[in-house]
């Protein structure tokens, strides 16, 4: 059993108050992983006055230095990453394939950033005689990084290594669900050489989170989480203060008639179901047209119900737990509404086991656009099945939704892909591609509400815009 604790002006702290909470295994709740503290205003008020103080020395700190810093931190993780996988199963329920990517994958992201730190320039812009007209890039302050459960590594390095690596102290608040990776991740950090005074680790729920926003202190806000928290963080932080929100969706698969119905199915199957349907950019719903609505949806009930249900330890399993009780019982809630409003429950639904919070990966069919498992965002392995006439309804009822984060098409025509890709109103457009799974090197972000879409995270040109300021110079040689 762990024993956790926040970090705060270099050393590993107690919260103010004393209080705590328990993290325990989803596969098994009566396994504790650990307790941790449950931190309030008076935690983030020391962690922020901290990394004031500290903040000159990191920003000046050579770029150099800052990308050395990140290089030795992903090798930290590497040689850990036995035991994070190990932990990263219990603590949050991932299967291992899934822990193994997501342990893997974050070194790269700090190696990534860490040439970020040498690439931030400023510009020349011409200019009238000897006169010299130039821009610098400077640190944008204490950025506080508020990270979701679901992918308890891989956002969150991708949030405090381009904060690191531009020279700004990071405030980083994990979720309450998965505490032990996010102190892990910062552990590495310091062993790989962050100076101390350059990182506070504030550990638990909202209350932390509404006090890591609410600190004037604090420059820039990068979160990803839900868009009713990222809205609260928006109206808190204000026009005076950098705010970037990574936050909902509703990722629809759009299937033409000339699509290959056993791929198509494939890739529902792993977007909707993969990481137990806990993903942002998880598909959520599927619109096909007439032509193949029917033979799809059967091989799709089909493929979900070969998936092995169990802890995600085990070999052969498919798909672990739900990541809590809360989850768990968001989960049949929305399996509820979708049965009393008239979607046709075709597999799943139901629980597993009398342990653990295991249930059935889910496929309703004949939903509508005004049912809540259509317009609401369940976040969980809960796929909703929706018929259209003609593609271009089958497009109009993929947009019909406030969120916009990914959408996919399958089909075998490149006029009807790249159609699609110009109509869809989501930031991420996957083409023969489950919604889930991006690339590390472009940049990820959306459009209504399940983003702020004032700077991509990532990667990508603007990446860097967020963790900076940029300063114009105007220099003559002599009076």
């Amino acid at each position: 059993m762990i024993q956790g604790a926040n970090f705060i002006d270099g050393q590993w702290v107690p919260a103010v108050s004393g209080r705590t909470f328990q993290r325990h295994n989803p596969a098994d709740p009566d396994e504790l992983i650990g307790t941790f503290p449950a931190s309030d205003a008076a935690d983030v008020r020391a962690a922020v006055d901290a990394l004031e103080k500290a903040a000159p020395e990191w920003a000046a700190t050579p770029p150099e230095r800052r990308a050395a810093i990140l290089e030795s931190a992903a090798a930290q993780l590497e040689s850990r990453a036995d035991t994070l996988i190990a932990e990263l199963v219990a603590e949050e329920g991932k299967t291992k394939a899934e822990a193994t990517m997501e342990v893997s994958r974050t070194p790269a992201n700090l190696r990534f950033y860490a040439g970020e730190a040498t690439r931030t320039t400023g510009s020349t812009y011409p200019s009238a005689g000897d006169n010299l007209v130039y821009t610098l890039r400077e640190p944008v302050g204490i950025v506080a990084a508020i990270t979701p459960w679901n992918f308890p590594f891989n956002i969150p390095s991708r949030k405090i290594g381009p904060a690191l690596a531009a020279g700004n102290p990071v405030l980083y608040k994990p979720s309450e669900v998965t505490p032990l990776m996010g102190q892990r991740l910062v552990e590495a950090l310091l062993d790989g050489g962050l100076p101390p005074a350059a990182i506070a680790l504030v550990q638990g729920d909202g209350t932390a989170g509404a006090a890591v926003a609410a600190d004037p202190r604090v420059a820039a806000v990068t979160f990803t989480g839900s868009t009713r928290v990222g809205r609260a963080i928006h109206r808190e932080v204000g026009p005076e203060r950098r705010v970037q929100l990574e936050m909902g969706g509703k990722n629809p698969v759009v299937v033409a008639a000339d699509a290959d119905l056993d791929g198509a199915a494939a890739l529902i199957v792993k977007g909707a179901f993969g990481l137990s349907g806990q993903a942002c950019t998880g598909t959520s719903r599927v619109v096909a047209v007439d032509a193949v609505h029917d033979a799809l949806l059967e091989r799709v009930i089909a493929k979900t119900e070969t998936l092995q249900v169990g802890p995600g330890n085990q070999p052969g399993v498919n798909m672990g737990p739900l990541a809590s009780a809360d989850q768990l019982d968001k989960f049949l809630h929305y399996v509820q509404a979708g049965v009393a409003e008239g979607a046709t429950l075709r597999c799943g639904g139901t629980t597993v086991g009398e342990r653990g919070f295991f249930v059935r990966p889910t496929v309703f069919a004949d939903a509508l656009p005004t049912m809540r498992i259509v317009a609401e965002e369940v976040f969980g392995p809960l796929v909703a099945f929706q018929r259209a006439a003609t593609l271009d309804e089958a497009v109009a009822l993929a947009n019909a939704t406030e969120y916009g984060l990914s959408a996919a098409i399958v089909t075998s025509d490149l006029a009807t892909a790249t159609h699609f890709a110009r109509q869809s109103r989501t930031g991420l457009v996957k083409i023969n591609q489950p919604t889930t799974g991006m690339a590390m090197n472009a940049p990820f972000g959306g459009y209504k509400s399940s983003s702020t879409q004032t700077y991509k995270e990532q990667a990508g040109a603007t990446l860097m815009e967020f963790y900076t300021l940029e300063k114009t110079v105007y220099l003559n040689p002599a009076v």
